[in-house]
């Protein structure tokens, strides 16, 4: 696939994988995504997954048409994109690495090898010339590992842009690019709003026509709707008006007051609702939502003198990732002492700018007329 008349792509498509970083389900599968700039130096942009090598390798070669590369550029060290570099330099012997100092104490770790008499190191600002294409290196630290660095092309106008503005799916998959991109931005970078916002400053003060990334499709149209999204999501900032009412329910009390309060909320004309069960859906898609819309509703029963399970793990995933700038509200039940709404706040402890409702539905087993009472203000109050 040609980028530009001197990039190709030469990345491959994982249709096998069933979970991603061994927690995050793939649907439509993964791409890892790896590019060759063609010059009078050849460079190669990163390596892909270890279950690909002759893949990818032969990709390299097709493009190569005989032609031997003169360096391997490695962006990010996390194995998806890092397992062939050894792989890559047995075969090509007189390629060079251009990386991270940090990413070569990484090539220690992994491989043992530090490739001391074959590499580069580069830093913030550091320029390498393939001719007529001049390449200058970006620090990236922690989005998402500390070793990364991102690289841009001033021919071309192109942003190779390591994980940044990628995706879940394979590149053949026929599917919205924000929803997966969102999954996986707030999945896996989502903890790391200060350190995007600071690339994202880095990065707009270069002329780019064309992003890159390690994940995902090739961005070459309205660059200012991917960059706008990725500047809302990384100042935590809610990308829609909208009200996200996250549940647990044992034996159906809860959930019974949860679609009342849903059908309150309709009627009394909030623009978003949706609703979802916590111990019956997809984890990343629900964290997904929770910084999507502007409210939210945690619905749980108190249990073992605290909260169930799932919505346990729902708030721990909220938390680490930063969740602030957000209106929340509560339904708790409990037969004989509801602390839910006390215990998920302490949770929040440390989160900013959370403003909790004033009125919480507080459920003694089952709803009766003054629980239905405060559902009615609670949806008043959302509402507003």
């Amino acid at each position: 696939m040609f980028i530009t008349n001197d990039i190709k792509y030469v990345g491959v498509n994982d249709r096998a994988i069933d979970l991603f970083e061994g927690q995050y389900i793939v649907p439509e599968g993964m791409a890892y995504n790896s590019y060759v700039v063609l010059d009078e130096k050849i460079a190669v942009f990163d390596t892909v997954d270890g279950a690909f090598t002759d893949e990818w390798l032969g990709n390299i070669k097709n493009v190569l048409e005989g032609k031997t590369p003169d360096y391997l550029i490695v962006q990010h060290m996390e194995p998806d994109h890092s397992a062939n570099i050894v792989n890559f330099m047995n075969t090509y012997p007189e390629a060079v690495i251009v990386s991270s100092a940090k990413a070569y104490k990484m090539m220690k770790n992994f491989f043992g090898e530090e490739f001391s008499d074959r590499r580069i190191v580069v830093g913030d600002g550091d320029t390498l010339s393939l001719g007529r294409h001049n390449l200058t290196f970006v620090t990236a630290p922690m989005v998402h590992w500390p070793e990364v660095i991102v690289t841009y092309d001033s021919t071309d106008k192109v942003l190779f842009s390591a994980d940044g503005f990628g995706k879940f799916g394979a590149l053949d998959a026929d599917e919205d690019w924000a929803c997966e991109a969102r999954r996986y931005y707030f999945g896996i970078v989502g903890k790391y709003g200060a350190q995007v916002q600071a690339l994202l400053k880095k990065a707009a003060g270069l002329d780019i026509e064309i992003i890159c990334p390690l994940h995902g499709p090739v961005l070459t149209e309205n660059l200012s709707y991917y960059i706008g999204l990725y500047d809302t999501w990384s100042k935590y900032e809610p990308e829609e008006e909208g009200i996200l009412i996250a549940y647990t329910s044992i034996y159906g009390n809860t959930r019974k007051a949860v679609n009342e309060l849903a059908s309150l909320l309709e009627e009394k004309g909030a623009k978003k609702v949706v609703v979802t069960d916590l111990a019956r859906s997809d984890m990343a898609e629900n964290v997904e939502d929770a910084f999507r819309y502007s409210k939210i509703v945690l619905a749980t029963t108190t249990y073992n003198s605290d909260i169930f399970p799932f919505m346990k793990e729902f708030v721990n995933h909220l938390t680490e990732r930063n969740y602030s700038n957000r209106i929340v509200g509560f339904i708790e039940n409990g037969t004989w002492a509801p602390l839910a709404a006390k215990i998920i706040k302490n949770m929040f402890e440390k989160s900013k700018n959370l403003t909790f409702c004033e009125n919480t539905v507080s459920i003694m087993s089952a709803m009766n007329e003054e629980n239905k009472k405060q559902l009615e203000a609670l949806a008043e109050e959302l509402c507003r």
